[in-house]
């Protein structure tokens, strides 16, 4: 990584040169990890650009380092910050916990009564998250509007959300109300003191849930508050 300094600011209608370079490392990140994103378009990246809706990392060289967004649902009742992605060469180095507090801190202002959810299937992204005072949450609790889910169809887990109803998936849903809700340092605490077991349901859920698609590939197939991380993490 080279040592240029870097700026994270709301981003301008002279970054949309960036929108192609975020959109394909968008994808190669999902490939790579095996798992899925909501698939977007420059264009789309073009449009958050134009409406104020999206926090940009750069060099001091113009060099692009890391990009998310803001989506709304149920008519704003519900924000999301959507498509984090950080380049390869700056991964690891705390830009991605600092976009998402950037990207955070807009939502707060823009939406100031909105709930802000996320889904993740990292646990280093859960750690941000606590940070800022997410909780872990059961589907149930995020936004219901059809338009989101719809997002979810270019995901390569698309077939297991449906397969339980859109009570569950791979990913791990957080949920940050405004008006009900712990500090950051109580999330962040509560994250630290439970942050193997986490990881441990994490690799467990991938289990179960990847379970009946790795024996259909195998015979030829197609192929509130946080009490409880088994009832409230993944309802299995």
């Amino acid at each position: 990584m080279d040592n240029h300094n870097i700026i994270i600011r709301v981003a301008t209608a002279a970054d949309k040169v960036y929108s192609k370079t975020i959109t394909d490392e968008m994808e190669d990140s999902a490939n790579a990890r095996g798992t899925g994103i909501a698939k977007r378009s420059p264009e789309y990246i073009e449009e958050k650009i134009d409406e104020g809706k999206a926090v940009i990392a750069i060099t001091d060289q113009n060099e692009w380092v890391g990009f998310c967004y803001i989506e709304t649902w149920s008519h704003g009742e519900y924000v999301a910050n959507s498509g984090l992605i950080v380049a390869p060469a700056y991964r690891k180095s705390g830009v991605a916990k600092a976009i998402k507090q950037k990207i955070f801190a807009l939502s707060r202002e823009k939406y100031p009564e909105a709930k802000i959810f996320g889904l993740t299937t990292g646990l280093a992204v859960m750690k941000i998250n606590s940070d800022l005072g997410y909780e872990p949450v059961t589907y149930s609790e995020l936004t219901q509007d059809e338009a989101f889910w719809a997002g979810c169809k270019s995901c390569v887990n698309y077939e297991i959300l449906m397969g339980k109803e859109r009570k569950n998936c791979m990913c791990t849903a957080m949920l940050y109300d405004p008006k009900d809700h712990y500090e950051p340092e109580e999330t962040k605490q509560y994250f630290e003191e439970n942050k193997k077991g986490f990881e441990r349901l994490i690799r467990f859920k991938q289990w179960k849930l990847l379970r009946p698609f790795m024996k259909k590939d195998k015979n030829g197939g197609n192929g509130g508050k946080p009490k409880s991380l088994f009832h409230y993490l993944f309802n299995l």
